[in-house]
Parts: C-alpha cells; sequence; structure tokens
C-alpha cells in the first residue's frame, strides 16, 4: 500500500505513537510518506531511535515557510508557483477562495501547506493523524491535489480543546465524506459521535507501545529509603504537573527522603520552577526537561511509583491514555491517575494503580503515601500493569489492526463520498496547528 501520514510538528519525542505506527507500516514494507504540517521542530538534537534508524527525515516532506508580511507572503507565494509550474500548481488557486475556505485562504494558510502536496498526488490511504488534519485533506482531495481514502485518528486536543474553541459542528463535513474514523480511546469515541459521527465508521484503535523496550522489573522498597517519584508530559496545564508538585510538597514534612523527576518541557516551565522555589521543595522536585527514549528507560527503571495527574485545560484540552504512563506500567511501576478523559481506561483503580479527582493534590499525596506504607502493593500492581498493556497496547498487535483497517477500508464497498463545490461553513475552514 501507499500511505501518506499527515501529522503536525515531525519529529517530536511526544509523537512516539505515531512512530511506532510508522515502523511498522515500513517493516510490512509497505512506502509511506511523512507531511509535516507545521513544520520542523526548533530544536532536534533529541529524536526518537526509530527516527534515525528508518531515515524517516528522507520520507518526510514540509511546507515552505509563510513570511509574517501579506506582501512578502504574496512574493513568495508567486515563486513558488512560477517553481513548480511543471507540476500544475494552477489548481492550488482554489485555496485562496474566501467562500470556501475562509480565513485559511484570506492568508494563504492552505496554499503554503498545499505545496509538499504537487506531485504526490495519489495514495491508497490518506490517514490524518488528528482531526484537524482531516479537514484539511478534504480541502485536498476536493481540489484535486491528493487523492486516496481518507482515515482521521482523533487523539486528543482536536476532539476536546479545538471542539471548545470552534464548536461542535467543526467536523460536519468531515464526518459526511472522510471514508473512516479511529480514536484513541473510548471516551473520544463517544465524544467523536455526540458531535455527529456515524459510530459504524468510528473505532477504538489505542496509541501502542513496544512492551520489549520496557522490560518489567518488580518494585521492592529502596535499601537507602529514598522513594524515587516521576511524572513525564509536556509542561502545560494539561498535564496537571502543579498538583504533582504541590502534592510531594505536602508529602515531604512527612517523608523528607523523596525525590520527584519531572521528564518534560513546556510553556509553564518557568511557573513551575517558581512553584517549587515557593514551596522550598527544590531539593527533591527535579525539572529534567525532555529526554531520549534511552534516557527515560534508565529514569523509570530507578523509579518506583509514577503520577500522571492529567486535568481538563481551561481551553477545554484533554488526555487521552498517554503512552508515558503506558511505558511506566510495562516496567513495573504502580500508578496514580486522574479521572481525566481516557486515563480510566488504562489505569484500573485498586489493581495497578490509583484514580483521584482532577486538581486535588490532597488526593495525590494521600495515595501515594499509602503506596510508601504499603510497598508490598508495589509488586502486584506493577504486574497488574504490565498485563494490562501487553494485552491491550501490543504496538505490534495493533499495528496489525491498523493494516486490517486499511486494508477493509480499501476493499469495502461503501459509496464513495460525494464532495461538495459549494461553500464551506466558516468552522469547517479553520485549521488550528498549535497545540
Amino acid at each position: 500500500m501507499k500511505i501518506a501520514l499527515l501529522v503536525g510538528t515531525f519529529p517530536t519525542l511526544s509523537v512516539s505513537f505515531i512512530l511506532n505506527q510508522i515502523k511498522g507500516l515500513l517493516d510490512d514494507g509497505h512506502e509511506v510518506d511523512i507531511y509535516a504540517i507545521d513544520g520542523r521542530p526548533e530544536d532536534v538534537s533529541k529524536v526518537h531511535p526509530i527516527v534515525k534508524e528508518y531515515k524517516l527525515l528522507d520520507r518526510t516532506y514540509y511546507p515552505p515557510e509563510r513570511p509574517q508580511n501579506d506582501g512578502w507572503r504574496w512574493l513568495k507565494l508567486l515563486g513558488l508557483l512560477l517553481v513548480n509550474l511543471d507540476k500544475n500548481p494552477l489548481v492550488l488557486l482554489q485555496l485562496i477562495d474566501k467562500t470556501r475556505f475562509g480565513k485559511e485562504a484570506k492568508y494563504q494558510r492552505l496554499l503554503y501547506k498545499a505545496i509538499p502536496f504537487l506531485n504526490r498526488k495519489s495514495y491508497d490511504i490518506i490517514h490524518c493523524q488528528f482531526g484537524i488534519f482531516g479537514i484539511m485533506a478534504l480541502a485536498f482531495r476536493d481540489i484535486g491535489i491528493i487523492n486516496g481514502k481518507i482515515l482521521t485518528t482523533f487523539r486528543g486536543y482536536d476532539i476536546s480543546k479545538y471542539l471548545q474553541k470552534r464548536g461542535d459542528r467543526v467536523y460536519d463535513r468531515l464526518f459526511e465524506q472522510g471514508d473512516f474514523f479511529l480514536t484513541n480511546c473510548d471516551y473520544f469515541r463517544q465524544r467523536a459521535i455526540q458531535i455527529g459521527g456515524d459510530e459504524n465508521k468510528i473505532r477504538v484503535l489505542g496509541s501502542g507501545i513496544d512492551c520489549h523496550k520496557f522490560a518489567f522489573t518488580p518494585r521492592y522498597f529502596p535499601a537507602d529509603g529514598r522513594v524515587r517519584i516521576v511524572s513525564i508530559g509536556r509542561l502545560i496545564e494539561k498535564k496537571g504537573i502543579e498538583y504533582g508538585i504541590r502534592a510531594i510538597a505536602q508529602l515531604a514534612q512527612v517523608y523528607p527522603n523523596l525525590e520527584y523527576n519531572i521528564i518534560g518541557d513546556g510553556l509553564l516551565k518557568e511557573d513551575f520552577s517558581n512553584l517549587i522555589a515557593e514551596l522550598g521543595v527544590g531539593h527533591i522536585v527535579n525539572l529534567l526537561g525532555w529526554k531520549q527514549q534511552e534516557e527515560l528507560v534508565k529514569i523509570l527503571d530507578k523509579s518506583h511509583i509514577l503520577i500522571a495527574p492529567s486535568v481538563t485545560a481551561a481551553d477545554g484540552n484533554q488526555d487521552a491514555p498517554v503512552n508515558t504512563l503506558k511505558e511506566a506500567m510495562a516496567m513495573g511501576l504502580p500508578v496514580i491517575g486522574t479521572l481525566h478523559g481516557g486515563i480510566p481506561e488504562l489505569i484500573e483503580n485498586g489493581i495497578s494503580g490509583f484514580l483521584v479527582p482532577e486538581r486535588d493534590p490532597d488526593a495525590i499525596a494521600q495515595n501515594v503515601s499509602y503506596l510508601i506504607e504499603h510497598p508490598e502493593l508495589w509488586q502486584s500492581m506493577g504486574q497488574a500493569g504490565r498485563t494490562l498493556v501487553e494485552q491491550k497496547y501490543d504496538m505490534y498487535k495493533l499495528n496489525q489492526e491498523l493494516l486490517e483497517i486499511y486494508q477493509q477500508l480499501l476493499n469495502s464497498n461503501l459509496p464513495q463520498p460525494q464532495f461538495s463545490t459549494q461553500s464551506v461553513e466558516a468552522g469547517s475552514s479553520v485549521f488550528i496547528t498549535t497545540v
């Protein structure tokens, strides 16, 4: 099969779930092109090993950088069109029709993002990783610069934050004309159905991990008494790291020999640094920044408990069962998560860990304290977590399931969508590509 993957910024350490799918497709002999709609990350000093091993940058296409000045944007765009005259770029001019594509046409955003698709027209599957790229793929298919079955995966912010910003009707056209849909948890599948998706065309396919790379180790109370706790995620509101810090600050008064390592980076790093100083726990809480997979495994291997304190952000952003939580469970760590998004589908309360309300540092502290006082539970909880991850989130099983979905989609007798030449609703024409 020839497959186009539409993603955001690529490559980044936070998209291991997509990298695992790409690995599976390439291993099975399929042709994969990656379209990084939001361009390259600013820092490429640390990338996932799969990126280098499979030379994924050679398969990745980026849109040209779009100048901020309106005049320069048009001049550069004219040059791009002239350079690509042999690829019939005049069809792209449809993308500046403001009656169809609204602000995206006015500011030429769609046109710039369409440039990499010239001369790469036909695919068996166009897999859009996030709903916003499904909308974009429909626009590109409408004007004829890309062809293929459009499969859209909803993963988190696109079915939470984006809806709060753009309204529940934003995916109406995508649901009508898209060929099939996936969600990474049942929580988001139900949300997609609530806003108009056909339940017969929406299936749950979790994000997988390579369990072989996260060796299970039973956890025991450390001989030196230093209990090491860890959280992993971008330093943004949705990840709830603030409440992990506040919980540890409470516990430090009773257990001064704790260590809390936070792996990740983001907009709230300075805020968290200030909070750590304010609470007087700089000797316990460490902001470690992003880590490559090998570094992450080493830190998890030395840790005893993981906290995943995700919350619903003010802008509506929510989490699915995140891969870093699965990785910790695969390695045998008992975990504490929140009653949030898709996380309860991953953590079995009282079996592989504990679930607590959102934004409740007291509840986090109480459950961490309980685990510290009952280390005899660590082994059984860790084993339960490993078993669940192997059963539900093994990437090799899930990649095979994805291939079966692709094949079923190609072989299906479902009627082809009837493409409309009428104006697109304003909500459907706006693409938010910054999370």
